[in-house]
């Protein structure tokens, strides 16, 4: 029995990984919170329909204070018990055309991305405190060294601050070891929207087929859902701090190893 937080979970990858996540054996008598600034009418229909226990808490990345009253909620919700994983899908994306230099909300992504996950952990670690699990994923889809690789996709200030939360999620990772912490990023895929085929040779991440990625991509949802649930359900101590890729039958490129910084 484990009890699992999702952030973004209104749409896309958290909201399939919410409905796997209730129809998983190993957290039938667990807790799943769903947290997204507001329930969507499909997520409702998982709650609704959920063999365990759903429940949805507003959460607002951008206003701290917004933070640490979810947190006070979902500790409410856990009526003692502890959190054991916490699962950051939640962000923002955005398109830039043309040179860099066009680009104008690094500011607001930075803030969301970035700040806004930290806000997240510092108020909803102390809630993992008495687990026996303490597993952090963040969902990436940022490298340094695949910056060329994936400058196909006109989304720069979303990589900058998802590079910028793999180095967070690196620092919490040693900061927070000797306290049986695991945290991972993990790198399902998105892609990007725009109708042209183009950009998408050689492609390298992971690709899903959501708002974000396109109908084009390699992947489902409910199939990238799987691999990331399955990557967190199999991660141990030695893989702390580390960028895994997926791992999905089939595809040789998707093979459950560690991704370049």
């Amino acid at each position: 029995m484990s009890n699992v937080l999702v952030t973004g979970s209104s749409r896309g990858l958290g909201l399939e990984l919410v409905k796997q996540l209730a129809a998983r054996a190993e957290f039938r008598d667990g807790l799943v919170v769903a947290t997204a600034r507001k329930c969507s009418n499909e997520l409702q229909e998982v709650i609704t329909s959920a063999k365990c226990s759903v429940v949805f808490v507003s959460l607002d990345l951008t206003e701290e204070g917004a933070i640490a009253l979810s947190a006070e909620k979902v500790n409410s919700a856990l009526a003692g018990k502890s959190l054991d994983i916490l699962i950051n899908c939640a962000g923002v994306h955005s398109v830039t055309l043309g040179k860099l230099a066009s680009m104008s909300d690094l500011d607001y992504q930075l803030s969301v991305n970035v700040t806004g996950t930290h806000n997240v952990l510092r108020q909803f670690l102390p809630l993992m405190q008495t687990s026996n699990i303490k597993k952090v994923v963040s969902i990436i889809f940022g490298s340094l060294t695949l910056a060329r690789e994936v400058g196909y996709a006109p989304c720069p200030a979303y990589k900058i601050s998802k590079a910028a939360l793999n180095s967070l999620m690196a620092q919490y990772a040693l900061s927070y070891e000797d306290e049986g912490y695991i945290f991972l990023t993990v790198s399902p895929g998105v892609g990007h929207t725009l109708p042209s085929r183009s950009w998408h040779a050689n492609r390298i991440y992971q690709w899903l087929k959501s708002d974000m990625g396109g109908q084009d991509a390699d992947l489902t949802v409910p199939q990238g859902a799987e691999a990331v649930l399955d990557l967190v359900m199999s991660a141990s101590g030695r893989e702390n701090g580390s960028f895994k890729n997926v791992r999905v039958p089939g595809w040789e490129k998707y093979d459950g190893q560690d991704l370049p910084w």
